[in-house]
């Protein structure tokens, strides 16, 4: 068993089983990046390994349709030509990835079902019905000639989920009993005490909430939680209210779940965008995007008064139903600020009852390891704190500490008849995207943006005779994003005269390489700011030989 992705992070997950010469994958997600990922738009998996075994490769299995366990399979399968297998609401929506990114119609998908299971090479794969925060949701039971490994996938023990389709406990039940090699279990709300609360509960307080607004009321949620989804559109529909929709992937995901039977509309409930102003405010509720305070997002710009339909009023009520990602508080709390200054009643706490997670807390890890009864254990999916509070809570159930193994990306464990040790590592670290770009741009490129950001950048042009290698005028030397608390001018008429100096040296006038004549600009420039301002900023030489 390699992790790729899911240990020490909340995202990017991917695991690779591996068995006499095969290769089987779960899950290929991505996650967002840092603050200081300055231009990065997502980090994937180092997938480097599976694209050097591709001949081993038998396939990729989903658990779930959520961004951070599909989100890398569009870039892994332009490295990669194999089959693809989740079930109908996760093919669902990621065949709608494969069209952006020019895949679709040239990807075997195959659906699964929990009653159906599925042989590549020497694993066979049963799936076990899970609650998330997004429908359709698997387990794996893999069947191996060694043993039987459980991946849980994503999960909750949610007794009474929205769609009436229960974690199938007594399936994980039945596996225990039969006898289960490795268990690898979520482990985002491990060091959360008690039980997670119902999905029905937001019901409730969405009940509440519409019941006293004085004038619409606009909701804010994932684009992918349908459940949460479809529990908004049936309270505005019992209250009266049109619902309008906006920002891109809510409409996306609201027509792929719609289409596939996921999500129910009540009839005449929705309205378009542009018909809002046509409808009195207490009649009126909207599902957007932004949850997370993502700046472009359809909230986000409401906030700002920037969106070109939805502009923010007194009277407006606003619910924020999302827990922030770990990394984007700021920018829900700056979004939360701007919309109480716009006027709008803002409801975003924990405490108000309009958001549960979708994971297990303590009390359910600890069912799930009793259940399932594993020889072995991985904790997966978490940082490091909670893959270390999933062990300890598995060493509390009876799980020996030397059969519980914490790992990091890119370890290798391996299990046989004499027991199970970390053996080896292979390459895992972070791809980054980039536009249309990917690849390991750490090192360099970010280090560059950091430097850009913080002290800015200095062009010095200068042009040189090819003749007898002497300088041709005055160079021209050009600011951006640098910061002087003197005279910016004078500044630059000084950095002018020391290039000019430099290069009129003696020695330097015969000089050929042009690239290490740059080096002397850049030394002499870089020397000279950071004496008179006390900055570096990054110097950009250009010669123009004429």
């Amino acid at each position: 068993m390699i992790p790729l992705g899911g240990l020490g992070a909340i995202g990017k997950n991917m695991t690779l089983l591996e068995h006499d010469g095969a290769m089987l994958v779960v899950d290929a997600g991505l996650m967002f990046p840092d603050d200081e990922m300055l231009g990065i738009d997502l980090v994937l998996p180092d997938f480097s390994y599976v694209v050097e075994n591709r001949e081993r490769l038998l396939g990729v299995v989903l658990t779930h349709g959520h961004e951070d366990h599909v989100g890398a399979v569009p870039y892994l399968l332009k490295e990669v030509d194999t089959p693809i297998f989740g079930t109908r609401l996760t093919l669902g929506l990621l065949n709608a990835k494969l069209g952006e990114h020019g895949l679709q119609g040239r990807v075997s998908l195959n659906e699964v079902t929990p009653l159906k299971n599925v042989t590549l090479g020497p694993f066979t794969i049963e799936f076990l019905e899970v609650c998330h925060s997004i429908p359709d949701g698997v387990a794996l039971g893999i069947h191996t000639p060694v043993g039987t490994v459980v991946h849980t996938g994503d999960f909750k023990l949610d007794q009474t989920p929205v769609d009436g389709r229960v974690t199938a406990l007594q399936r994980f039940a039945r596996l225990g009993a039969d006898g289960v090699l490795l268990l690898l279990s979520d482990s985002t709300n491990a060091d959360v005490p008690g039980f997670t609360k119902p999905e029905c509960s937001v019901g409730g307080s969405l009940e509440s909430i519409f019941a006293l607004a004085p004038g619409r009321v606009i909701v804010a949620c994932f684009a992918s939680h349908i459940h949460r989804i479809q529990q908004v559109m049936d309270t505005a529909h019992r209250h009266g209210r049109s619902l309008a929709i906006i920002g891109r992937s809510m409409i996306k995901n609201v027509n792929i779940a719609a289409n596939l039977g996921y999500l129910k509309i009540p009839e005449g409930l929705l309205v378009r965008p542009h018909d809002l102003a046509l409808l009195p405010a207490d009649r009126v509720a909207i599902l957007s995007t932004g949850s997370q305070g993502e700046p472009l997002s359809a909230l986000a710009r409401m906030a700002s008064r920037d969106h070109p339909l939805v502009e923010i009023t007194k009277g407006d009520t606003v619910v924020i139903s999302a827990r922030p990602v770990p990394g984007n508080e700021t920018s829900v709390y700056r979004t939360i600020d701007r919309l109480f200054m716009a006027g709008a009643r803002v409801i975003y706490d924990p405490s108000a009852g309009v958001h549960v997670s979708g994971h297990a807390a303590a009390e359910e890890l600890k069912i799930m390891l009793s259940l399932v009864r594993p020889q072995y254990f991985v904790p997966v999916h978490g940082e490091h704190r909670h893959l270390h509070f999933h062990a300890e809570l598995a060493q509390a159930v009876g799980v020996p500490s030397d059969h519980v193994f914490v790992l990091d990306n890119g370890e290798v464990l391996e299990i046989g008849p004499d027991g199970a040790a970390v053996t080896g590592r292979v390459e895992a670290g972070m791809t980054l995207v980039d536009g249309f770009a990917m690849g390991d741009f750490q090192d360099l490129v970010l280090r560059d943006r950091r430097h850009l950001a913080t002290d800015g950048l200095v062009i010095v042009v200068v042009a040189r005779s090819t003749q007898d290698g002497k300088i041709v005028g005055d160079p021209e030397v050009v600011f951006r994003g640098f910061y002087h608390a003197g005279d910016l001018e004078a500044l630059g008429e000084e950095t002018k005269s020391r290039v000019v100096a430099e290069l009129q040296h003696e020695e330097l006038g015969q000089v050929a390489d042009i690239v290490w004549l740059k080096n002397r600009i850049h030394d002499v420039v870089q020397k000279f700011l950071h004496k008179q301002a006390g900055r570096r900023p990054l110097v950009l030489p250009v010669v123009v030989e004429v």
